[in-house]
């Protein structure tokens, strides 16, 4: 194996490896000498293959293997020996043919490029100094968050047999829905409670129902929506023959202890400390993350060094490619809409270049730290991924297991919040007592 330097520049490297093919040969022979005794081919008996047919037969794919092997092996040589750590994932260029090396006509040869990690001294996080901002749970916000469960929960009471139905009621109905003068399945019920102004049926029913009352009968004309999921009805108009059964009138229960207890509570008491847990816990949430804000703000001053390219690019790319996304999907930023691309550009590439500063100053300071994830919490990460998928959960948590790099988008944020809970505890944080509007305000904007 010959590993070559054939450019350093900046933080910049370039390999050339060579890996001779009769060294690749070798590898083969005795790769397939280990494995012939466990060989059980038809026509052969135990043990017993000729190596030249295991190389006839299965050459190929042994020699693919011992590639990969030795591809790694070759650049982590390379690494060492320049005494370097690669910043990101190298770029490899081969440069023969890889198909004759396969077959054992071609030495293994390619170009090795990869920036390194820039040389400096992370700052000491003991001297660093920034206030958090806190929030403690006010008894009217408890008092308004109960109202709200209390209206989510609200009750229907039945209404006088000659009263009315407006916005908010729920109605009773027996329906037959129609289309040019035929039923259509699914478009019959009975008894069904329809709420008006929830909006949970075909735009225009529920506000025909405003006026009626108990006994009535009429018909309600609609048209499906064109983008309706029954290909069926989708465009179509329709009509819906009606009876009236019963108007409820809408009542939000008292907030007391039978309403604590109509979710499995002992009492109102117990109700009120799990949303004022609940309430804190957002608090405490919006906190930390101004305390990070606050805190990469600072990290941000205290470094300056030499970024790898390729990391910026990257970063930038991706950026950038969002950035358009929103612009065609007409969801720009106001600010970013009166902007050209030149300075769109020299605006999203700073951003980039902080991020990937950041990034390396995380990294370093949870390397000297020696800050640790663990295969459960990754695993937790995955799963809670695969939930947003469902039906499909096993399918993702497969493509996360084969997939190092999806793998690796896992794993980089976990880390980076250990990292960051690391130096706000021995970081000099003191507490700052702020209103809820002002612990909220940035994190809206």
């Amino acid at each position: 194996m010959e590993v070559t330097e054939t450019n350093a520049e900046g933080l910049s490297r370039t390999f050339k490896i060579v890996v001779p093919a009769t060294e690749l040969a070798a590898k083969l022979d005795d790769r397939i000498a280990e494995i012939r005794p466990q060989m059980n081919l038809k026509g052969f008996r135990p043990g017993k293959v000729p190596a030249s047919h295991v190389k006839k037969m299965f050459g190929k794919s042994i020699m693919s293997e011992l590639i990969e092997g030795l591809v790694g092996e070759s650049n982590q040589k390379a690494f060492e020996d320049a005494k370097i750590r690669p910043a990101s994932q190298p770029d490899i260029k081969m440069v023969d043919d890889i198909e004759k090396v396969l077959e054992g006509d071609a030495d293994l040869a390619y170009d090795l490029s990869v920036d390194v990690m820039p040389d400096f001294e992370p700052a000491d996080i003991k001297v660093i100094e920034l206030e958090r901002p806190v929030t403690k749970v006010a008894d009217e916000d408890v008092d308004e968050a109960l109202q709200k469960l209390a209206e989510q929960n609200v009750k229907f009471e039945a209404r006088g047999k000659t009263a009315k139905a407006k916005d908010g009621d729920a109605v009773a109905i027996d329906f037959v829905g129609k289309i040019d003068g035929e039923a259509f399945e699914g478009g019959s019920a009975e008894d069904q409670a329809v709420v008006i102004g929830a909006e949970r049926f075909i735009p225009g029913f529920e506000e025909q129902l405003i006026g009626v009352k108990a006994g009535d009968e009429t018909e309600l004309k609609v048209t499906f929506p064109d983008d309706y999921p029954s290909e069926d009805l989708k465009g179509k108009d329709a009509v819906f023959e009606v009876k009236v059964n019963e108007v409820r009138a809408p009542k939000t229960p008292d907030v007391d202890e039978e309403f604590a207890q109509n979710f499995g509570l002992e009492g109102l008491d117990q109700l009120k400390e799990m949303i004022t847990a609940q309430i804190q816990n957002e608090h405490d949430g919006a906190s930390r993350q101004k305390a990070k804000r606050a805190l990469l703000d600072i990290l941000d001053d205290l470094h300056s060094f030499d970024l790898p390219p390729k990391m910026v690019e990257q970063e930038f790319q991706t950026i950038w490619a969002q950035l358009q996304q929103e612009k065609e999907a007409g969801n720009l930023d106001e600010a970013d809409s009166k902007k050209s691309d030149e300075e769109l550009e020299t605006e999203y590439r700073g951003i980039a270049e902080r991020r990937v500063r950041l990034g390396l100053v995380l990294a370093e300071i949870g390397r000297v730290a020696d800050v640790k994830i663990t295969d459960q919490e990754v695993q937790q990460a995955v799963i809670a991924e695969a939930r947003r998928f469902p039906g499909q959960e096993r399918e993702v948590v497969e493509f996360f297991q084969k997939n190092p790099n999806a793998m690796a988008q896992v794993r980089a944020p976990i880390y980076e919040e250990k990292v960051v809970d690391h130096i706000l505890e021995v970081a000099k944080v003191t507490d700052k007592d702020v209103s809820k509007e002002d612990l909220f305000a940035e994190i809206e904007e």
